[in-house]
């Protein structure tokens, strides 16, 4: 009995919180550019700060739905000449969110105490980010990425999650003109370190940076001669 009455008030818990979300939202729908301000001025007030998961509790999962509101309505009127102070600060906390999870991600990379396969979930976590646009990729590069990317490919043990590291790199060069040259630099300094597939994973999204940024960088010919040293045939194919 007790624990039907849990669940049930559980449920009941839900769906008024799903309830308030949707009243919220076709109020958003609803409004013009004066109550509109009136919800961001509170919105801010009410998030400032606040982390991704917060945002989602706020929101009971449903912070995306009002983000793309945002969005979509900036679309519209930033070439109206409205203020757009409130709207891009109201953007600004869901972006602030993002960036303290890309902080914390690119850190789990470095720590020893962490499990490689939750590295490798990082690793996945970043190229969902990264794949959400320009603004993501440099967000990542901002946060010093490229280098705690570029070590953890050099150290990891596990080809697979090396693999996964690769798919990251090659999101971070394509669409990203402010960074592509660090990604690029980084992808070189990978190359006399220790792991022959690391090694190798660098040379092919090398080739692929090559193309992208077109100038050879000079330090890349002595690297490329002392790589081919090595007694890996697969790196030497490369």
């Amino acid at each position: 009995m007790y624990r039907w009455d849990w669940w049930n008030m559980t449920s009941i818990k839900e769906q008024a919180a799903i309830s308030r979300l949707l009243s919220f939202l076709q109020e958003w729908d609803n409004a013009g550019k004066g109550l509109r301000t009136q919800i961001l001025t509170k919105f801010i007030e009410t998030n400032e700060g606040k982390t991704g998961p917060e945002l989602e509790l706020e929101f009971s999962q449903g912070a995306s739905l009002f983000l793309i509101r945002l969005t979509t309505w900036l679309r519209i009127i930033y070439m109206t000449g409205l203020d757009l102070e409130k709207l891009l600060r109201s953007i600004g906390i869901f972006l602030s969110a993002v960036s303290r999870c890309v902080l914390t991600l690119l850190e789990i990379l470095g720590l020893e105490k962490i499990k490689e396969e939750d590295k490798k979930e990082s690793i996945k976590l970043l190229q969902i980010i990264a794949n959400n646009g320009r603004k993501y990729k440099e967000l990542i590069c901002e946060s010093y990425g490229v280098r705690a990317i570029a070590e953890f490919l050099a150290k990891s043990k596990s080809e697979e999650t090396q693999e996964e590291v690769q798919i990251l790199l090659e999101a971070l060069v394509h669409g990203n003109p402010k960074y592509q040259n660090q990604v690029y630099k980084g992808l070189i300094a990978l190359l006399p370190c220790g792991s022959p597939k690391a090694q190798q994973l660098a040379m092919q999204t090398l080739r692929t940076a090559q193309a992208i940024i077109g100038a050879t960088h000079p330090s890349i010919v002595d690297c490329v001669l002392k790589v081919l040293g090595t007694m890996h045939l697969e790196v030497q194919y490369e």
